[in-house]
């Protein structure tokens, strides 16, 4: 009798803190289906404006192909207004930058890519933009500002042998030879197929018999 009035106990112990919390209970279900509601709703908004981004990106490589360089920086700017968060905005940004390039207009290019390393998110893309903007600074005579962008980007991971390669050109523009020589080694012992390993090797012994 005692065990079955510590058992009922114990169940009038439970019904009590049930009645006490359910509400609590009540509002944690219902957070929990929200949250699923909600992220299935986010999911769907997600798609939608990567749906969206990559229709309007369609429209600028298009553009692009036409060598329509109004429409390109229409669409460019578009997508970084609606789109700003997401990798189409800054792919236009790289496609407008080359566009200005072939277009003779460097300081535009630099410009639109200082934008983007400013706006992007993406580590590897802003490596890739970085380099770009020391080249174009390096065509402009500018190799302080090219060494000042390539110092910029910190740790360069698996670019790591085109920013030496770039900053050997760099120094060498500036008639410090050694250095050059220094940084060309660098960029050929990474044994990277991102670098011209023959052209590499070539400026590596114009330095070092000269």
């Amino acid at each position: 009798m005692d065990e079955y009035l510590s058992e009922q106990e114990q169940w009038d112990m439970v019904k009590k803190w049930l009645r006490e919390n359910i509400v609590w209970l009540l509002a944690g279900v219902l957070i929990a289906v929200a949250g699923l509601y909600g992220w299935r709703a986010y999911q769907a908004h997600v798609e939608a404006e990567l749906l969206a981004a990559g229709k309007v990106y369609d429209q600028l490589t298009a553009a692009y192909d036409k060598r329509d360089q109004a429409e390109v920086v229409k669409l460019a700017a578009q997508l970084q207004a609606e789109h700003g968060g997401n990798g189409y905005a800054d792919h236009a940004q790289l496609a407008l930058a080359r566009m200005q390039m072939e277009n003779g207009q460097q300081s535009n290019a630099v410009e639109t890519l200082q934008k983007l390393l400013a706006a992007t998110k993406d580590r590897e893309l802003a490596l890739s933009a970085r380099l770009r903007v020391a080249r174009i600074q390096l065509d402009q005579n500018k190799a302080d500002d090219a060494l000042a962008t390539l110092q910029g980007a910190g740790d360069a991971g698996a670019y790591a042998p085109r920013y030496a390669e770039v900053r050997g050109d760099a120094l060498l523009a500036k008639s410090d030879r050694s250095g050059a020589l220094k940084a060309y080694q660098e960029a050929l012992a990474a044994n990277s197929p991102a670098v011209d390993t023959e052209l590499l090797k070539l400026k590596i012994a114009e330095l070092s018999h000269s």
